[in-house]
């Protein structure tokens, strides 16, 4: 083996009621390519805001690479790392989890993949702190993760009608100061509301039933207090509702906003909530993505 690039999807967390737990790949992507060398480590970093990113050992995907050996009980190997970005950094479509999940990969794979998938999938959470990004970025699709003595993990059927279309700014919101906005505690009323509102989301989701969907989405632990972090949020969800879209959340920690829509309204909804941030100052990225089915691959170069 020359070398290996592990490519990773980016992914939209919480969906509405789902915080923490529940998550989705989307097809915009990392590259992570690990080369070996003979002394030391080097990183290289290209693409979209590339001069954000570390190049010396605070790297996260250099840290998660670390960390596999570390756990293994071996000496990190010298390498090389080349990163190529496409995800944008601190906007909430996962870019940190796509370092760990890469981190950890490359290292598998260079040491000849002695742990399993599941392992990879242990290490990466206990790194990342919760799985909603990092199950479905290694997985693919839409996932929902659930602790116990192991984490267990199920797939969520998407149906092919719903668009995930993402609004992202032209500023960033850390999930630092995103988590420090929210209760330490909530109502049991709240919590009762979540549960409910979760499990009709993931029905909503594998039918399509757009009648669901626009009540599935609601939330009440994260998002109310979330949302005036974000500037214009209120016009954006005004209107990309007024223009058809089936719900409009927080993905992950934001401040990129994802707005589930039926693929015939996609056009327009993307058109109205660009022009919605544009009146409120914000230049902002809007597109329609697809669902990652694949989640993160490896190839042998």
């Amino acid at each position: 083996m020359t070398a290996i690039n592990i490519t990773v999807p980016a992914t939209t967390a919480n969906l509405g009621a789902g915080f923490d737990c529940i998550g989705a790949a989307l097809t915009l992507y990392n590259q992570f390519k690990f080369t070996p060398i003979d002394s030391g480590f080097s990183i290289s970093v290209s693409g979209l805001e590339a001069q954000k990113v570390s190049t010396d050992d605070s790297n996260l995907a250099y840290q998660s690479f670390v960390k596999f050996y570390q756990h293994r009980g071996e000496k990190t190997p010298p390498v090389n790392i080349e990163i190529k970005l496409d995800v944008p950094l601190a906007r909430g479509l996962g870019s940190s989890a796509t370092a760990i999940v890469g981190g950890l990969m490359g290292a598998n794979h260079l040491a000849g993949l002695p742990l399993s998938q599941e392992e990879i999938i242990e290490m990466a959470i206990a790194i990342e702190g919760h799985p909603d990004n990092v199950v479905p970025a290694l997985l693919g699709g839409c996932r929902l993760a659930a602790s116990g003595d192991n984490w267990a993990i199920c797939d969520v059927p998407w149906h092919e009608s719903i668009i995930p279309v993402v609004a992202i700014p032209d500023f960033e919101l850390s999930t630092a100061e995103a988590r420090r906005v929210l209760p330490t505690q909530v109502s049991r009323a709240d919590a009762i509301f979540n549960t409910a509102h979760l499990g009709l989301l993931i029905r909503a989701l594998q039918t399509g039933r757009a009648d669901w969907l626009k009540v599935a989405l609601q939330d009440r632990l994260h998002q109310p207090y979330r949302q005036g972090l974000i500037h214009g949020f209120e016009a954006v969800q005004t209107a990309a509702l007024e223009a058809g879209a089936l719900g409009l959340v927080i993905s992950g920690a934001g401040p990129t906003l994802l707005a589930l829509v039926d693929k015939i309204q996609a056009a327009n909804v993307e058109r109205a909530i660009s022009l919605a941030w544009q009146s409120a100052g914000v230049t902002v990225d809007v597109r329609s993505l697809n669902l990652d089915s694949q989640g993160a691959r490896a190839d042998v170069i």
